[in-house]
């Protein structure tokens, strides 16, 4: 139980095949002995009825002139290797032949035998003898054949020496083909083991080699692989999660600090710097516990589970609530909707999720908006989605930045980031609220040119009209 696999697979293919092969040749030998017995038994009985049916034909007194023919039929209908003896009612020999049998192949049989006993071996001599009465008016004999069966005892010994030796080699072909099968069938397992210590070796980005032969192995490396994509995606994430967070955190960390040195220093006998430093020291407090927030709510985001338990959201109601409260916010933009489409169509995403994703991208449009100071939000209906867009006109995004603005702690104009006052974790934390429905979030920019997100949720059925 302690053996490598491999020699346990070796080990017991070997047996199995050579006890197939053992099975077989037995099967085989026991058939083939069978079949020549039975064989040599049938031509014995075959020569027995015959004899007896002439004698019986021809009524033979078994004395004199009778013998000559006798002996003439017996000769005729004798095989190779066979005697036929013809026994009186005393046991005396009237008539004897043989074929290739030799002297002393015989004893006397015994009084009383029973009427056409079955052959038997007699194992001394491998001879195979065959009795019968033979009863003709007054005259009470035996007859009695005997066949030689050393040839066939010879075949069947050449026979089991050959069964022997391909036996020995049966056991040593099914052990070299069980290592070969075993080989090849952890082949795939080896590289697989190779692969792991190379990843812990020389890190996350190493992989199973595939195979052509889409079988379950390849499906299990495959997916193998899959998962270490996974976990190499999800280690660089959250490692540039922690260098992210670590340089936001450290800004408002150090400003508190060093401002709390200086009042300890001489400023707290100030009362211009007292207040300076309280000021400076509260505002990065303030931004300290928003990072903090946004923080949790991006951990919860990508943790949590989808809620059920919520009602499925009105869409265009959502829309109107959040673009009246942002216009309460903003008195200085110019907020419109459409939601003519989304009339009877809900979303299954709870209420206050669908608020907080709307808040996110209407907060960005304002936050990166200049001149034209216009945010327009449109609710449609495609297929079995619901489309919401987010369109503003404020100051884009270059192309080359496109692809990392739903990262977390990516902001594209970092010169501004400090005035305005985000993180960069709004649109992460968006995302990740639409992917845990099963939604999808684009965005369309054109550098100076306006910035358009699109949400894609699953639309679900209302029930009475809620």
């Amino acid at each position: 139980m302690q053996l490598p696999i491999k020699w346990k697979l070796t080990l017991w293919s070997s047996l199995l095949l050579f006890v197939l092969f053992v099975a077989y040749n037995a099967v085989q030998y026991v058939y083939v002995e069978h079949w020549m017995i039975k064989r040599e038994k049938t031509s014995v009985q075959q020569t027995m009825r015959a004899a007896l049916n002439y004698f019986l034909e021809n009524e033979f007194a078994f004395k004199g002139a009778d013998l000559a023919p006798i002996r003439s039929f017996l000769e005729r209908i004798n095989g190779q290797n066979q005697g036929i003896r013809v026994f009186d009612g005393s046991g005396n020999v009237i008539v004897s032949i043989s074929n290739g049998l030799g002297g002393g192949w015989g004893e006397t049989p015994e009084r009383g035998i029973d009427n056409e006993i079955a052959g038997t071996w007699r194992q001394s001599d491998n001879l195979l003898m065959m009795k019968s009465p033979l009863t003709i008016f007054e005259f009470n004999g035996t007859i009695e054949i005997v066949r030689n069966t050393e040839d066939f005892a010879e075949l069947i010994a050449a026979f089991s020496r050959v069964m022997l030796l391909c036996g020995l080699g049966a056991l040593v072909l099914s052990g070299l083909g069980g290592w070969m099968l075993a080989r090849q069938v952890l082949k795939p397992l080896q590289s697989m083991s190779d692969t792991i210590r190379n990843i812990k070796r020389k890190g996350l980005h190493e992989r199973v080699p595939l195979s052509g032969n889409h079988d379950e192995i390849y499906t299990l490396m495959s997916m193998f692989n899959n998962m270490m994509d996974q976990v190499e995606s999800s280690f660089l994430q959250q490692k540039q999660f922690v260098e992210d967070a670590s340089h936001e955190l450290r800004t408002p960390v150090a400003i508190i600090e060093g401002h709390l040195a200086m009042l300890r220093r001489w400023g707290k006998n100030d009362p211009a710097i007292l207040e300076e430093s309280l000021d400076a020291s509260i505002h990065e407090l303030f931004r300290f516990k928003g990072l903090v927030q946004e923080l949790l709510a991006l951990s919860r985001a990508e943790a949590a589970p989808p809620e059920d338990d919520w009602p499925p959201a009105d869409p265009a109601e959502t829309i109107w609530q959040i673009v009246r409260n942002s216009a309460v916010v903003h008195p200085s933009f110019r907020f419109d909707a459409e939601t003519d489409a989304l009339a009877g169509v809900a979303v299954g995403v709870p209420e206050h999720q669908l608020e907080q994703i709307l808040h996110i991208l209407i907060d960005n449009s304002v936050k990166y908006s200049r001149d034209l100071k216009a945010v327009h939000v449109t609710g449609t209906v495609q297929g079995d989605q619901v489309c919401i867009q987010v369109a503003d006109q404020g100051m884009g995004i270059p192309a080359s930045e496109l692809p990392r603005v739903l990262d977390r702690f990516y902001r594209v104009d970092k010169a501004r980031s400090g005035e305005q006052g985000g993180h960069g974790l709004g649109l992460a934390i968006a995302k990740r609220l639409v992917e845990r429905y099963d939604g999808t979030i684009k965005i369309d920019s054109v550098e100076h040119g306006g910035t358009r997100v699109t949400v894609l949720l699953s639309a679900v059925p209302r029930i009475n009209g809620k």
